[in-house]
């Protein structure tokens, strides 16, 4: 059964469930503080019915759930014209976080997003992120080019290092001819503002990453990890790296709240629960597939029926997931290589 298929089936016998907690209170956050879970952040001409939190220390406001980049053009599911349609009406309804990466479905993904934001001035109401594999100065520098190019833009919101997955891979970044040399550059050139990283592997090489920049003098604006109902169970991003990213003011960008379909086909609680878990973290953005009218809609109302948990309502949805979450079968990103682009494709990390 395909991700979204499973999603509509479950969800409809959920209807608009919301997880059980305290009520949500409208927090206007300074620009520069870490956002607590059910904060919101001042979005001047943002929709009304969208939550926004602060993104780390840069003063940016972004919408609390994200559009996904990769189910744009994902194999066997939306045409070119309905990607476009979903993005404009995510947009319309108040996203204004944009994920992607330079080697999505062959680029096609940041293809069909760039199309979209051409259109009708919705570039100007994105945060625009795209992501690159690149590990040396020159394959950095060529996938930046490439993506501005996809993207029709000039500039990115954010760039962030893609899938640093291998305990070596924090060493490459910042090594003397390495990708963060370019990425200065670039930013020197005002073609990207903010510079994060993602991974989905290991919490103890997120960890090293920090410690790499750390030695360096450099800070992250941004960091992604896969946050979600079993993680927290099993080898947890959440419990060793969200509180690293807190104590330096980097903001947290959630993702693999269905875990592909893994965490999803578990059934432990509806799919709304699923994504509004990782709402009641310190992240500024929860980023999910979207993949039609229907999964928009669900993340929609993710948001606007999201109230924090309580200490005791957290400790029971947990215990729902804890038997399955133990076998790290769930999240397959983190004990197969299944999710490993750059493992399946270790050019992409040389080539300009």
């Amino acid at each position: 059964m395909e991700r979204r298929d499973f999603i509509r089936t479950v969800a409809a016998g959920v209807g608009a469930a919301a997880v059980s907690g305290l009520p949500a209170e409208a927090q206007v956050s300074a620009p520069n503080a870490v956002p607590q879970p059910g904060s919101v952040t001042a979005a001047i001409g943002q929709h009304p019915d969208m939550k926004y939190r602060a993104l780390g220390r840069t003063g940016e406001a972004v919408s609390l759930v994200g559009l996904g980049g990769y189910h744009l053009a994902k194999p066997g599911g939306m045409t070119n014209d309905e990607a476009i349609r979903v993005v404009h009406a995510g947009l319309d309804a108040g996203i204004n976080f944009c994920d992607n990466c330079w080697d999505y479905n062959d680029g096609e993904s940041e293809v069909r997003l760039g199309r979209a934001l051409a259109m009708q001035g919705y570039r100007h109401r994105t945060f625009l992120m795209t992501k690159i594999d690149g590990r040396t100065a020159k394959a950095a520098m060529g996938q930046i080019e490439t993506s501005l190019t996809r993207l029709q833009t000039d500039h990115l919101d954010l760039l962030q290092f893609h899938e640093i997955i291998r305990p070596d891979d924090p060493g490459r970044v910042f090594a003397a001819g390495g990708a963060l040399e370019a990425v200065l550059r670039a930013r020197e050139q005002g073609k990207l503002r903010y510079i994060g990283f993602t991974g989905h592997k290991s919490p103890a090489i997120h960890a090293s990453m920090f410690e790499t920049a750390d030695a360096h003098d450099f800070h992250f604006d941004t960091v992604q990890m896969p946050l979600n109902v079993m993680d927290a169970h099993y080898d947890s991003f959440e419990k060793t790296v969200v509180p690293m990213a807190v104590a330096r003011g980097t903001a947290i960008i959630g993702m693999k709240a269905f875990g592909d379909n893994y965490i999803l086909k578990s059934g432990v609680m509806p799919p709304i629960q699923m994504l509004q878990y990782p709402m009641n973290l310190p992240i500024s953005i929860q980023v999910t597939g979207i993949d039609g009218m229907d999964i928009l809609h669900q993340a929609l109302e993710a948001v606007r029926t999201f109230q924090p948990l309580t200490p005791d309502a957290r400790a029971a949805l947990l215990a729902r997931s804890e038997q399955v979450a133990m076998t790290g079968k769930t999240e397959q990103y983190k004990t197969t290589l299944h999710f490993d682009g750059t493992n399946h494709n270790p050019q992409w990390l040389t080539e300009a």
